[in-house]
């Protein structure tokens, strides 16, 4: 099957990490900020937390004149549609990608994967090997930190240094990073981690209860939601543009397909 369409996962087996949250920020920020067309597949069953998360959002601008506003503004100056959240399971993910895929107009240029955090979970494995990028969190707290570390070699030992997928690569990146705690000790887990033969992106999340905030009636402010763009002034210092951006130069894409 050619792909076109890079699939990407942000993906961790640690529970707690955000993996869902960063999937939601990301989408939005490339889609509706930067322009690439893309689609999130929610395989996280039977949570399916993000399609969930859709619905609210969707709820919310019905109920809300400052929020329909918004969305018919958005539209009539940009063009800019929602981006597809569709419910799947990690089993049938690349089936149902593909129809989606098959069943629009344009190409998409990303297609976002939401996994269970277990590779126990019945096709995580394999869905995992037809990735074309993985982004994992992680935490300086050390059985965190083990345990991620566990996981990312046994993707790279076992799937993409023997070239069963279409893995080009895996990334770590800090998350939930504590404004206290010292470099010096991210820089030894950063040697450490070098060591073993990963690669750590530059950027770093920090650890801020904005990430965990959907949209919200009672305030027109929006962080997280996946019907609109972060606000520019609550983007700032949540460094989820910078990651955003890191990650279009790993892909190699176009930086900003609206200019």
């Amino acid at each position: 099957m050619k792909k076109e369409t890079l699939f990407i996962a942000f993906s961790t087996q640690k529970g707690g990490m955000g993996k869902t949250a960063v999937t939601v920020l990301t989408a939005s920020y490339l889609h509706y900020v930067k322009g690439y067309r893309v689609a999130v597949l929610d395989c996280d069953f039977p949570q399916h937390s993000i399609v969930k998360e859709r619905k609210r959002d969707e709820d919310l601008i019905l109920g809300n004149d400052y929020f329909k506003r918004m969305a018919f503004e958005m539209y009539r100056t940009g063009g800019i549609k929602a981006y597809h959240v569709k419910g799947s399971t990690a089993e049938a993910a690349i089936k149902d990608a593909q129809a989606l895929i098959d069943s629009s107009e344009k190409p998409f240029d990303l297609i976002f994967f939401d996994l269970p955090g277990t590779l126990n979970s019945k096709g995580v494995v394999s869905t995992l090997a037809t990735m074309d990028y993985i982004f994992t969190p992680v935490s300086a707290d050390r059985f965190v930190l083990e345990s991620t570390l566990q996981y990312a070699l046994m993707l790279n030992d076992n799937i993409i240094s023997m070239n069963r997928g279409h893995i080009k690569c895996l990334y770590l990146f800090w998350n939930m990073v504590d404004g206290r705690e010292k470099t010096p000790l991210y820089e030894a887990y950063e040697n450490a981690i070098g060591e073993l033969g990963l690669q750590i992106m530059k950027t770093a999340l920090p650890n801020s209860i904005r990430f965990r905030k959907e949209m919200s009636a009672g305030k027109n402010s929006i962080f997280r939601s996946t019907l609109f763009p972060a606000d520019k002034n609550l983007l700032k210092g949540s460094n989820i543009d910078e990651l955003a951006d890191e990650i279009c130069e790993i892909l190699k894409l176009q930086q900003d397909v609206k200019e």
